[in-house]
């Protein structure tokens, strides 16, 4: 007896279903191997017309002092957390509802998803991005920890025009390693993270002078409380 054939409908979910399985694997596999190998490389390095100067250094030759600070600036429940931050989502869509420039509630490890394996942009794009987002997040979190994520964020995380990562970011501006960055310039790093093409580290005024000094003073902070507890133990 012949076999019937499948319909067109039969014939493309088949395909989709391949294609899903196909994705997560390949993407599991990376998230796998990242988690003890450097990133190579991102889809904003390849794509940044200014080239991408990187030097990736283990998170032990990167001061602490820039540890803290970014938590200081970006995600002060970075170790509370599980990928997800919703009180600073739930605020940030009372913002964006209010009008003005749309702003996320991304954690640092939300970014690091987004920075390793997505894309940048604005507008509609940033939703769409969204989706594989929580993806990657939730799967850095389970495979990667805490340590693993701020290492890779503090490699990958774009410190300048054309440069990426602290130890480039820190030679750049301040000629000396990462490993030696002084609470306040750390704290001047942290304040140009969000907008790195825009804000000056050096000689830096207005906004940023007064957001990097605010950030230093929280670097104490982030200590005391041990804010850092799932980096330093």
């Amino acid at each position: 007896m012949a076999q019937a054939k499948r319909s067109p409908v039969a014939r493309f979910s088949s395909f989709l279903i391949r294609c899903l399985l196909w994705y997560l694997a390949i993407t599991f596999a990376l998230v796998l191997l990242y988690r003890f190998v450097p990133v190579p490389t991102t889809l904003t390095m390849l794509f940044d017309s200014n080239g991408a100067e990187r030097d990736w250094e283990p998170l032990s030759n990167i001061s602490p002092n820039l540890v803290r600070a970014v938590i200081a600036a970006e995600d002060g429940k970075f170790c509370q957390h599980s990928g997800f931050d919703t009180e600073a989502i739930e605020k940030a869509i009372q913002r964006n509802q209010r009008g003005g420039r749309i702003r996320g509630g991304s954690t640092i490890s939300q970014q690091t998803a987004k920075n390793v394996f997505l894309w940048q942009g604005s507008g509609w794009t940033r939703y769409v991005r969204k989706v594989p987002e929580t993806y990657f997040t939730f799967l850095i979190e389970t495979f990667w920890g805490k340590r693993r994520i701020m290492e890779v964020y503090l490699n990958v995380a774009e410190t300048g025009i054309g440069t990426y990562g602290a130890e480039s970011g820190a030679q750049r501006y301040f000629n000396k390693s990462a490993a030696n960055l002084s609470r306040v310039e750390a704290a001047r790093m942290a304040a140009a993270l969000p907008l790195p093409k825009k804000r000056a580290v050096n000689g830096a005024s207005g906004f940023t002078r007064r957001y990097g000094n605010s950030i230093a003073a929280r670097i104490g902070v982030v200590k005391r409380d041990g804010l850092d507890s799932c980096i330093y133990k």
